[in-house]
């Protein structure tokens, strides 16, 4: 589907340059001399390299459409990761570079996962917006830093380190943020 240069979003998928890209960041500018532009960090799906575009209102782009479809994570065997279809049961191994160096410690077992899939071949591993992990480690809390809004590292079970609120001590369950690994609340279970 064509669509406007300027009508290109975050997360939108492109076909540009004969490959397929996901749009990162995008810029909108106007400079004082010339027409307006739109200024689009690139990530491509196949090997994660970056590149950064203009694209001009009166140019067309290719969006891609992507079949998303959702499975749940089995196993790992050191060099492959096992996910199953949830409606037909069948099983799918795909490598770690695939799923993203910066998402694998947040993978759980039986996890539901959107694997997103270009021409039957799977391009990328979307984990869920949150997930729920356990404090192993958390500093002790400095007197007189409760005042403000302060924040104290911890470690997570996963060997994640993270900024949590002074009250978070070692074995409370708390929700992390998987895009920017930030906490966001106390798990309520």
């Amino acid at each position: 589907m064509k669509i406007n240069g300027n009508a290109i979003r975050p997360g939108m998928v492109i076909e540009h340059q004969g490959r397929l890209w996901r749009a990162v960041k995008i810029q909108h500018t106007q400079p004082g001399k010339g027409g307006a532009y739109l200024q689009v960090e690139l990530k491509n799906l196949l090997d994660g390299s970056k590149l950064n575009e203009r694209f001009r209102s009166a140019e067309t782009v290719e969006r891609v459409r992507l079949d998303q479809k959702p499975y749940q994570y089995l196993y790992t065997d050191g060099t492959s990761y096992t996910f199953m279809d949830n409606e037909t049961f069948e099983q799918m191994d795909l490598s770690a570079d695939m799923i993203g160096e910066d998402q694998l410690p947040m993978l759980q077992e039986n996890m539901t996962v959107t694997i997103e899939s270009h021409e039957g071949s799977p391009i990328s591993v979307q984990l869920p917006d949150t997930v729920t992990l356990e404090v192993t480690e958390a500093d002790a809390v400095v007197k007189g830093q409760t005042a403000s809004s302060s924040y104290k590292p911890a470690v997570l079970e996963n060997g994640m380190r993270v900024l949590v609120p002074p009250h978070i001590e070692s074995g409370t369950r708390i929700v992390i943020n998987t895009a920017d690994r930030s906490y966001v609340e106390r798990a309520k279970d």
